[in-house]
């Protein structure tokens, strides 16, 4: 069974996107920083990271480009979702190595799916 990791700041949001991943059938595990992403995937590589972009300590953008740069986790598939949906933030996520960006409130089958197929991958 796959395994993801949420990073996300806001509780209700991480829960809810939690809840969703394991309702289809994933291991979920979660970080509320990219500190904490960080320290969590120097221990163990998740199979995909779901990842909010404004967070204390570390950003999404920062973490992205982080696990894109290193060798032992550039290929883990990186899914931003963020509430920063303008086509620049899209454009910007993408630029930092994101496999996929998903703009809040986004629909439950939209991040389903993007997460299955890049599991897939």
């Amino acid at each position: 069974m796959s395994t993801v990791l949420v990073v996300e700041d806001s509780v209700t949001q991480r829960e809810m996107i939690s809840d969703l991943l394991k309702g289809s059938g994933l291991n979920v595990t979660v970080a509320s920083d990219g500190v904490e992403a960080l320290e969590y995937i120097q221990g163990r590589c998740p199979d995909l990271v779901v990842l909010d972009i404004v967070m204390p300590r570390m950003n999404g953008y920062e973490l992205c480009r982080r696990l894109k740069a290193d060798p032992k986790t550039h290929q883990i598939p990186v899914v931003m979702c963020s509430s920063k949906g303008e086509e620049f933030d899209r454009y910007w996520g993408m630029k930092q190595g994101a496999d996929a960006y998903i703009a809040k409130p986004f629909q439950p089958t939209e991040l389903i799916g993007t997460v299955k197929q890049l599991l897939r991958g």
